[in-house]
Order: structure tokens, then C-alpha cells, then sequence
């Protein structure tokens, strides 16, 4: 196993999750009967898998994006043959290849997996929007929070604090907890830090008020 780890990166994730699509669509590899026995060793394994392989792929992969998608190396062209010996002897030892030459031709479907989703455009933020608010998950009437509010993305771009494709991504969040997102940070830490609604829930504050937000009747007068 290499000695050295990646550093968590959007890129990286996918990477992950696409590899662990293709052990999914092979029968029974996992060989877990308990649902979760089988969900937590696949995390295992696509883990080690991706650790063993991600820093050996070139850097213009590990960082493609829709952005730099015309510097992204065809798949189909890519020289795989110094991949690690640790990443064949896994997929043969469990069965989801035959040998070395299998295992780089399953390597490449993999790649050719993520590099459609990493360099796939932006989405169309109103499409996204949900029924429920997205901190307390009520079924009310929502507004739409930009994650990197508008007043900062002049900074943002200069600073180049994200890319510029998700500088429009928003969060479909009922009022009262619109309000609550603004009254806890200023926008400019919002778009530093808290530029997602999973980085938004990991705050106590943000949880206590989730809390609180969920129990209550939307157009229920209190008093």
C-alpha cells in the first residue's frame, strides 16, 4: 500500500464513487449478506482501491473539472501501464478482473465514468429545487439561498475562493431558515466556509436551530 495519502478533493470523491458503481454491477463481489455489512466493506474497498491508484493518474485527471476539460488527456489514449501492482493483484484476487491486462481495461471504464461526471457542465440551479427546506426539512414554502451570496462574488473570482461554476449554486431553504443562515455568519464567511449545506449543517448552531425549526407549524401563530 503507498505510504502517502491523498488530500480530500471533489475530484478524488467522484473518483471514488465511480469506482464503486463498477464493483456494484459485478454480482456478489462484496460477499456481505447484512445491507450495511455490504455498503460499509464496499466503502473499504473502493477507499483502499482509489488511495492505491489516484497519485499514480496524471495531474491534468486528478484536477479535471468542466472548466479544464480541454486540457483533460483522452481515456482512451492514456498509457496505464505503470499503474501500481497492488491495484491489479486486488481486482483479480476478487474476481472483478482476470489479469493485469483486464484489470487496466477495467481502470480505464472507470475513468472514462469519471471524467464524463467531473467535466459534465454546471447544473441549472432552478432545477434543483426540493420540496422540503434543505436545513429543517419541512414541506414549506422555500426561497433560494446563494451558498456564495452575490454581494462577494467580484472577491470571490478575484481570490479565486471557488470555481466559477459553482458560484451560482443554491439552497432551497424556507424563510425562517434563510434567515438564520444570514444571522450566523457574514456573507463574506459564508462564501469562504460555509459554501454548501452540509458545511452549513456541521455547525452547532445551524443544528440547534434545525432543531428547533423543524418542530414548528409553518403559519401556526404562537401566543
Amino acid at each position: 500500500m503507498n505510504g502517502s495519502r491523498p488530500t480530500p478533493s471533489a475530484q478524488f470523491s467522484t473518483f471514488k464513487d465511480t469506482l464503486a458503481r463498477r464493483v456494484l454491477a459485478e454480482p456478489d463481489v462484496m460477499g456481505q449478506v447484512d445491507a450495511q455489512a455490504e455498503a460499509d466493506a464496499l466503502d473499504d474497498f473502493t477507499n483502499f482501491l482509489a488511495n492505491e491508484i489516484w497519485q499514480s493518474l496524471p495531474i491534468n485527471l486528478r484536477e479535471a473539472s468542466h472548466e479544464t476539460r480541454e486540457s483533460v488527456p483522452d481515456v482512451d489514449d492514456l498509457p496505464l501501464e505503470n499503474i501500481p501492482t497492488s491495484f491489479a493483484d486486488t481486482l483479480v484476487s476478487c474476481g472483478l478482473a482476470e489479469d493485469e491486462d483486464s484489470a487496466t481495461a477495467f481502470l480505464r471504464r472507470v475513468l472514462r465514468d469519471y471524467v464524463a461526471e467531473v467535466c459534465a457542465p454546471p447544473p441549472v440551479w432552478s432545477k434543483t429545487r426540493t420540496k422540503e427546506c434543505e436545513i429543517c426539512e419541512r414541506e414549506v414554502p422555500l426561497t433560494y439561498h446563494h451558498l456564495i451570496p452575490r454581494e462577494v462574488h467580484d472577491k470571490a473570482r478575484k481570490k479565486k475562493w471557488h470555481p466559477e461554476a459553482i458560484l451560482n449554486s443554491v439552497a432551497w431553504l424556507c424563510r425562517p431558515c434563510h434567515s438564520a443562515v444570514h444571522h450566523v455568519a457574514s456573507n463574506e464567511v459564508l462564501a469562504k466556509e460555509y459554501y454548501t449545506v452540509d458545511l452549513l449543517l456541521a455547525r452547532d448552531d445551524i443544528q440547534k436551530w434545525r432543531k428547533y425549526a423543524a418542530k414548528q407549524r409553518f403559519g401556526v401563530r404562537r401566543g
